[in-house]
């Protein structure tokens, strides 16, 4: 069984160096879940879980901080820095207030080991608004008042469990920011982007229990023919059970959850 077990996803602005991917690997290797690289995003997106998840993003965020060079970043996804984004997640039986302590703990260390800005977010701030706002509307919450070009600002926050999709469609890029204009609510958070040769319609999904991905690709569906679909990152099994040939018409794989993922960390630690 797997209980009070906490998530961290972190997404660093490195897409393309692929040395650099995997030393940052190697740094969290005992907790790391699963890895996401995206080029045209220049963002690799490393989901950890487990009995030593804090300790093991401190080590990721270093390394990330000691081999990135945010200067030379050139995703299409918005980033205010080389360790950009680093949400808690408390899974099964953890509660949100724990996920919290380790965000406000995470953040005050980065600030004072790294000298790099932090930003806060939260439900009742969240990441667009912080982004939006960062130095300008918004100061940091620990850390310098200015930005070090080379590793740039971060992001810390705690949620609860997302999905997070790239739809990629037949489409023009107005008719798929007309379609991320349609999908966005308070459930769901949409772009619209021109991946390389890919149009796609980037989405998170914050309640993923209630609107689930399958709904999310079906509604997008209706508006426009679908080319295929990126998982970024790992699904709660919660929204797979039962599903699993939907889940593999459309080309995600059923076991990319992070529940399996943990069972076979447990089983082979």
């Amino acid at each position: 069984m797997i209980r009070s077990v906490m998530e961290c996803v972190i997404n660093v602005s490195v897409g393309k160096q692929f040395q650099i991917i995997d030393a940052l690997s190697g740094r969290c290797a005992r907790s790391l879940l699963d890895v996401h690289t995206d080029r045209d995003y220049d963002r690799s997106v490393f989901t950890l879980a487990g009995p030593h998840v804090f300790a093991d993003s401190q080590e990721l965020a270093q390394g990330a901080l000691e081999l990135v060079d945010f200067r030379g970043y050139t995703g299409i996804h918005p980033a205010l820095g080389a360790l950009d984004v680093v949400p808690f997640v408390p899974l099964a039986d953890e509660p949100l207030v724990e996920a919290v302590h380790l965000r406000d703990r995470f953040g005050a260390w980065l600030a004072r080991t790294c000298a790099v800005p932090v930003f806060v977010y939260d439900d009742e701030t969240p990441l667009p608004v912080v982004r939006k706002g960062a130095f300008v509307t918004i100061e940091p919450t620990w850390g310098p008042p200015t930005v070090d070009p080379r590793v740039g600002a971060a992001c810390v926050g705690s949620r609860g469990p997302l999905v997070a999709l790239n739809i990629n469609i037949q489409a023009s890029l107005s008719r798929a920011q007309l379609i991320a204009r349609m999908m966005r609510s308070s459930q769901v958070r949409t772009l619209a982007l021109v991946a390389g040769d890919r149009v796609q319609v980037s989405m998170n999904l914050i309640e993923p229990l209630t609107f689930t991905p399958l709904m999310a690709i079906a509604q997008v569906a209706t508006m426009a023919t679908l080319d295929s679909v990126e998982l970024v990152g790992l699904l709660p099994e919660a929204v797979v059970v039962g599903h699993e040939d939907e889940y593999m018409a459309v080309g995600i794989d059923p076991l990319a959850t992070i529940e399996t993922r943990l069972r076979r960390q447990i089983a082979h630690p």
